[in-house]
């Protein structure tokens, strides 16, 4: 006898290929088994959806391949996680098994049973969890009145949580504290707490750990990231689906992650953009994990639920918005812990400055007070290398990259120019490739070229022991290598680095004790940028970077953010002066409103890349004009296609086409009978020259 499984396989929607595939095999498979199959000349992994008595109509036994094998003692994905997949799979109009294969750690589709056996036997075991709850935690700090009150909230919430808490408002402890609670009111509960950035999880970690190790034993908190191996990432599914890790930590991959006793979701920092992914299946991690929590409620008995809380201190205007209309419960913390003061806002006016200058002179002095009183300072640029162009001023010669309409990077330490899109490097020339003139420049300035100006600038400043100022850099390149994240976050909890500069990657989460002054150097980059999110997401960075200082109560009175901007007067830093949140989200919110934007409109993108951009553009067009016959095409509008702000990267042009409906249902139904048509324009002549397509649903960049 022989059944017939549906299987799920890692296709993209835009390879034609249907859904899931049907197999024969002599078992009958549970759904959410984890399978191995052929497909074409390879045999990959699978999960099983469905698992019929019968084939369907018209396919015969000598039309199927059989299951290649199944991964013995692993308990299947439940139905929670599959309708999870299924939706994001939907919602975002990618490939089902898109979805799911990328969902599971890649080295599980080369283990085989008996290696599979060995790894689960090498499991840790951990404790049941039923630490106290109340009173004093373990390290000894009682809570505020009101991580007090935001706890008993949301021990009665029914509705998803914004935790608005300002910067040192003490938003970790709360989760440490829900997250306690949880897991002694279940012995077999389980808790995901999410991260916008891998940088961030080292801080966090070590807090769970201390907190929640001597409770629930060695193996209780594992982490979820792309930056760890292919064995580390194995092993710490493996504990999550099994159920012996209590608590997963991760980016934005973590909201896939197999949880069977999932009974709280926290997405710290939900407003950063990095919880939307920008390649793959596009999904928004903070959204769906708004989604799984409601999947898992309703799985769950009468009176029980699964709680997600989203935590800033400058919330998306989106989870603002949803608040404001009742379907977010919206906590607010506005007070640091200890009655510590947030940040004054100092605005250095440019115009005023002597010309040329990179940092203020008054801001350099003010620096050198705090060095000498033993403090830190925080220099934020986020442009990393020494400087974005080299350029020739003879000729107009500027470092082009060859494959990308970008100009490649150039970075002094090693005297290279790199393309931060493609990856292209080659050495810098000694002369202008042009002309010949040997006097080429570098144009703008990057982190690299700041840390050296601050090393020069601050060069006769002494701490008090007498020793020189040190000034160190922290970004995507200094990080690079393993251990060194750590290793730069030690030195400056320690208090060895006087004057941190760096990129985005240290404005947020961070719990920097002795920073008594911030300093944003090139703020004006997002005022007048042509995208309409700019000015949310420099408020932000400027907010969050503003929160690094001063988070030390006996510390926090003196506690300075300088932003040096051609434009003082701009409403923005009249908002930021004020801490105030609320009267920026309700102008922006406003402003959305008048334009249709979101989130009081809805958008999706078709992105094309082609060989040529004419052949893009083309392709993207007739796939609009496809369209006009569709139903529901009336409640959308169709903008004309347009190349992306880069156009080409790595010899691929690329071109987009906007989709805006008034609302989420109207734009879903326009893209679900939309999808099969996009399929079929792929053999018309417009589509010679094309080489992918994509659907980007709720895109953050347009």
């Amino acid at each position: 006898m022989h059944f017939w499984p549906s299987v799920v396989v890692a296709t993209p929607a835009h390879s034609g290929v249907g859904a899931s595939l049907t197999y024969r095999s002599e078992l009958l498979l549970a759904p959410g088994t984890l399978v191995r199959v052929p497909l074409g000349a390879r045999e990959v992994l699978g999960v099983v959806w469905d698992c019929p008595h019968e084939p369907p109509e018209g396919l015969t036994e000598a039309r199927t391949k059989a299951v290649a094998g199944v991964l013995e003692g692993l308990e299947p994905l439940n139905a929670r996680w599959r309708q999870l997949v299924k939706f994001a799979a939907q919602y975002y109009q990618r490939g089902l098994g898109e979805v799911a294969l990328a969902a599971l750690p890649p080295q599980l589709r080369d283990l085989s049973n008996v290696q599979l056996a060995r790894r689960l036997k090498r499991r840790p075991a951990t404790g049941t969890g039923d630490a106290a709850v109340c009173g004093a935690s373990p390290d000894g700090h009682d809570l505020s009145v009101e991580q007090r009150l935001a706890l008993d909230a949301l021990a009665d919430a029914q509705a998803p949580v914004l935790l608005f808490g300002a910067t040192g408002s003490g938003k970790t402890e709360v989760y440490l504290r829900a997250t306690q609670r949880v897991l002694a009111a279940q012995g077999d509960a389980q808790v995901l707490v999410m991260v916008p950035e891998i940088n961030l999880t080292p801080q966090l970690e070590a807090r769970f750990r201390e907190r929640f190790e001597p409770l629930c034993g060695a193996g209780a908190v594992v982490c979820l990231h792309s930056g760890m191996t292919p064995a580390q990432r194995l092993s710490s599914w493996l504990s999550a689906h099994t159920g012996q890790a209590r608590i997963v930590l991760g980016t934005r991959m973590a909201v896939l992650a197999s949880l069977p006793g999932l009974r709280l979701i926290v997405v710290d920092e939900e407003h950063d953009p990095s919880y939307k992914s920008q390649e793959g299946a596009r999904y928004s991690a903070r959204d769906l994990a708004v989604y799984r929590a409601k999947v898992e409620t309703q799985a769950l008995p009468e009176g029980e639920r699964c709680l997600v809380v989203l935590g800033s201190a400058t919330p998306s205007l989106e989870s603002w918005h949803a608040a404001d209309q009742g379907r977010y419960l919206r906590l607010a913390m506005p007070a640091r812990i200890g009655g510590g003061a947030l940040p004054r806002l100092r605005l250095v006016d440019m115009n005023h400055q002597p010309k040329g200058a990179v940092l203020a002179p008054p801001l350099i002095d003010a620096m050198a007070e705090r060095i000498g009183r033993g403090e830190q300072c925080l220099v934020l640029l986020n442009r990393r290398g020494y400087a974005p162009v080299l350029a020739c001023h003879d000729c107009g010669w500027k470092s082009q990259c060859a494959h990308c309409s970008a100009f490649r990077v150039f970075h002094k330490l090693d005297r290279t120019l790199r393309c931060h899109h493609c990856g292209f490097t080659e050495r810098v020339p000694r002369a202008c490739p042009d002309c010949g003139n040997l006097d080429i420049a570098p144009v703008g300035r990057g982190t690299e070229q700041v840390e050296e100006q601050l090393v020069s600038l601050l060069a006769e400043v002494k701490r008090p022991d007498g020793a020189a100022a040190r000034v160190a850099r922290m970004d995507a390149d200094s990080t690079r290598l393993k251990g060194s994240l750590e290793l730069q976050l030690a030195t400056m909890h320690s208090g060895e680095v006087d004057v941190l500069v760096g990129t985005q990657m240290i404005a947020k989460g961070h719990d920097f004790r002795r920073i008594t002054l911030v300093a944003s150097i090139n703020a004006d980059s997002g005022l007048f940028a042509s995208d309409y999110r700019a000015p949310e997401r420099l408020f932000a960075l400027l907010m969050q970077a503003a929160g690094r200082a001063g988070r030390d109560a006996a510390q926090s009175a003196a506690s300075e953010m300088w932003v040096q901007t051609w434009y003082p007067q701009h409403p923005l830093f009249a908002s930021l002066k004020q801490h105030d949140f609320p009267a920026f989200a309700m102008t922006q919110l406003a402003e959305r409103l008048s334009a249709g934007m979101p989130p009081h409109g809805h958008q999706a993108l078709l992105r094309a890349d082609a060989r040529t951009q004419q052949a893009a553009q083309a392709w993207l067009n007739a796939a609009a004009q496809a369209a006009l016959g569709l139903p529901h095409v009336e409640d959308v509008t169709l903008y004309p296609a347009v190349p992306l702000t880069i156009q080409r990267v790595a010899n691929v042009e690329r071109a987009q086409l906007l989709v805006e409906a008034a609302s989420r249902g109207a734009l879903q139904r326009f893209l679900a009978a939309w999808q099969p048509v996009l399929l079929e324009t792929r053999s018309l002549p417009e589509a010679r020259g094309l080489i992918r397509f994509a659907v980007d649903v709720d895109p953050l960049v347009i």
